[in-house]
């Protein structure tokens, strides 16, 4: 279930963006500061009533378990795209959750939104990431050479785009 972040999931998303196993690809530390949740909750508001982006919490529909987030950002209007991003839980890797999530976003950005092109991004490293981007239609466009510095390592990243035209039914 896709809903809305809420100052209630604080503490959930203090626990996920602090596992340091969750965020070894990630160009970011893991939080040590709890007050982080808060301000990325905000952060989401704003963006939202901004209309530059959507960061959405999920959950597990049969028992409301937190499992992590999914987002787009840096919508354009005038280009019709946006960047989308996602983490989460360990506990949740490996049951295609962020496949279905995923999915479902891009529904909501074809169809609502009327996007023509949403790009990502992840490590190379990050293989299980790059699955499922694959599953969702997203081609691997480009080699980012030396992009990043991941836990004080050079690291370099994939970008993967789905222009509407080449999802299925699109």
């Amino acid at each position: 279930m896709l809903r809305p972040f809420e100052d209630s999931d604080a503490e959930d998303l203090f626990a996920l963006l602090s596992d340091a196993q969750v965020l070894r690809y990630w160009d970011e530390p893991p939080w040590t500061d709890r007050g982080r949740a808060k301000e990325f909750v905000a952060k989401c508001r704003r963006m939202s009533d901004e209309g530059t982006g959507a960061r959405l919490a999920v959950d597990r529909a049969d028992d409301g378990a937190f499992l992590g987030w999914c987002s787009l950002t840096r919508w354009d209007p005038d280009y019709r795209s946006a960047a989308m991003g996602f983490c989460f839980t360990e506990a949740s890797w490996g049951h295609g959750y962020a496949t279905e999530v995923v999915r479902a976003v891009l529904d909501w950005a074809y169809t609502t939104l009327d996007l023509n092109r949403v790009q990502a991004e992840t490590d190379t490293r990050n293989l299980a990431c790059a699955r499922v981007l694959e599953k969702a239609g997203f081609v691997r466009e480009g080699h980012l050479r030396q992009d990043c510095i991941v836990n004080g390592e050079v690291s370099d990243s994939w970008v993967y785009g789905l222009i509407a035209s080449d999802r299925e039914g699109g």
